[in-house]
């Protein structure tokens, strides 16, 4: 009997749990954030409890779930809403690599070795740092690579300026420019912030995606 009631509860966490990735999103195990990884763990250890306590009431797992799949729904709603708050939970990529060069101050702050490094780019076909132009280091800890051209002609890589109607300061940063240069810019091409979805620098040049430019 009691092999039965433990048969019956993990095929009902099989499916439950499955419904429960289906409303959190659609995301691979690589693509997950801080958030998303929590929660499934979370949720992991909850449904291991619940069936190694068959003789205890399930619904002792199922509203803990319940609970963090609303909060992360919340939070990813939020993100959404609120670019702040999204870079608060997820962080910004870093750059890590720039012009072939490494950027070491940057590998600190990120607690980012030079072994980590070596490990990426040979599992992405490359032998050393001086084939790689830029690489950025992504919120979910992936390695983004941009290999130097075969001419060996450098090529900008493009900086995002405004997400979400929001200035981003660390690329300012980076150009060393300020918010009144951006916004004059936008004032040249007859555009106001509120209306930039998403705008980036390449070449010298700024280029803007419109929110009525999305596809609804």
């Amino acid at each position: 009997m009691d092999f039965l009631i433990v048969f019956i509860r993990t095929l009902f966490f099989y499916f439950f749990i499955f419904v429960i990735y289906r409303i959190m999103g659609k995301r691979e195990v690589g693509q997950l954030g801080i958030i998303d990884l929590i929660v499934s763990i979370l949720i992991a250890e909850l449904v291991v409890i619940s069936i190694e306590n068959y003789d205890k009431d399930i619904m002792y797992s199922i509203v803990p779930i319940l609970t963090l799949v609303l909060l992360q729904v919340s939070l990813s709603f939020m993100s959404l809403r609120l670019p702040k708050f999204r870079i608060f939970l997820d962080g910004n990529p870093s750059v890590i690599v720039k012009n072939g060069k490494i950027n070491y101050k940057e590998m600190i702050k990120q607690k980012y070795n030079l072994d980590d490094l070596m490990v990426q780019l040979r599992e992405k076909g490359y032998r050393s740092i001086e084939e790689i132009e830029y690489a950025i280091l992504e919120n979910n800890g992936s390695l983004s690579i941009f290999a130097y051209p075969k001419d060996k002609k450098r090529t900008p890589l493009p900086l995002p300026l405004v997400l979400d109607s929001n200035i981003q300061s660390d690329t300012l940063k980076m150009l060393k420019k300020d918010e009144k240069w951006v916004m004059d810019a936008l004032r040249k091409k007859g555009i106001v912030l509120e209306e930039v979805f998403y705008a980036f620098y390449k070449d010298n040049n700024i280029f803007v995606i419109k929110n009525r430019d999305l596809i609804e």
